[in-house]
């Protein structure tokens, strides 16, 4: 999803490139000789990595390790995107990029476990944590926002949506031109981007109904109602050091989204 907004660089993907597989990587390094890998890689569903921990960890751990072994071999830059989620939620305020982490899930744990992997391996990296990631489209955004539109298109009467989780959505199409303004500038080390604002799952349900259908009603219910595999952090909001001029509230970057790529779309 994210990889679908870079436009520069030699691009693969998992039918070209298995990040579980280190020679994998070290083929394509071979290959292309890169002075910089962008790692995109991961397991990001984080039910199903609850429900199937040993692929989470395949993935997110042991296929980031092999990441930054191969960049080490090659003297290659490593620039890995991570997540909020290696937080418990429980801070009261956002978080910072100096604040300790404490995953409560298999998801959390496994993408802590590969930013270690990459601070014990590497000098030259960058780990750019997000949060509520979105992009992708209709083919493949099979995240939140894409669930609600789905819902609404298929003839839901109402919406239900969680009103005690907050997080920043944020636009993918943003964060890649983050990731190109921190390559200029040699970053180093772990920090995080946001689009501005916070919302709860609710008010952004509520977004995308009043864009697409206005007079859906859109429940608030907690988190139990669903019933998932993996526990949820109430508190994924957080702050970043960088100061990027271009930076926009997250109901900018959704309506973008919406305006680009999924109104054109569904009225097809």
């Amino acid at each position: 999803m994210l990889g679908s907004y870079v436009d520069f660089g030699v691009k693969t993907n998992d039918h070209t490139l298995d990040v579980t597989d280190l020679e994998s990587i070290r083929g394509a390094c071979k290959k292309y000789s890169p002075k910089v890998i962008l790692h995109l890689a991961a397991e990001t569903d984080v039910d199903k990595c609850e429900r199937d921990p040993k692929r989470a960890y395949l993935v997110n751990a042991v296929g980031t390790y092999n990441a930054a072994l191969a960049a080490r071999e090659i003297g290659a830059k490593l620039f890995y995107i991570s997540t909020i989620g290696v937080f418990d939620g429980e801070k009261q305020g956002p978080y910072t990029e100096n604040d300790p982490p404490n995953p409560i899930n298999h998801y959390g744990h496994s993408k802590l476990l590969g930013e270690l992997a990459i601070e014990s391996l590497l000098k030259d990296y960058c780990i750019l944590r997000v949060c509520w990631m979105m992009g992708g489209g209709p083919e493949r955004d099979k995240k939140f926002i894409a669930k609600i539109i789905h819902q609404l298109f298929t003839g839901a009467k109402e919406i239900k949506a969680i009103t005690d989780q907050i997080g920043a959505p944020t636009f993918g199409k943003d964060v890649v031109k983050a990731i190109k303004i921190l390559l200029e500038k040699d970053q180093r080390g772990i920090v995080h981007f946001p689009n501005k604002s916070s919302a709860s799952r609710f008010e952004v349900a509520k977004y995308i109904v009043d864009y697409f259908k206005p007079g859906v009603p859109v429940i608030a219910v907690e988190p139990a109602y669903f019933n998932l595999n993996a526990v949820r952090t109430k508190n994924e909001t957080f702050s970043s050091k960088l100061n990027l001029d271009f930076v926009r509230p997250w109901q900018e970057a959704l309506k973008e989204y919406l305006d680009t790529e999924w109104k054109g779309y569904l009225e097809k």
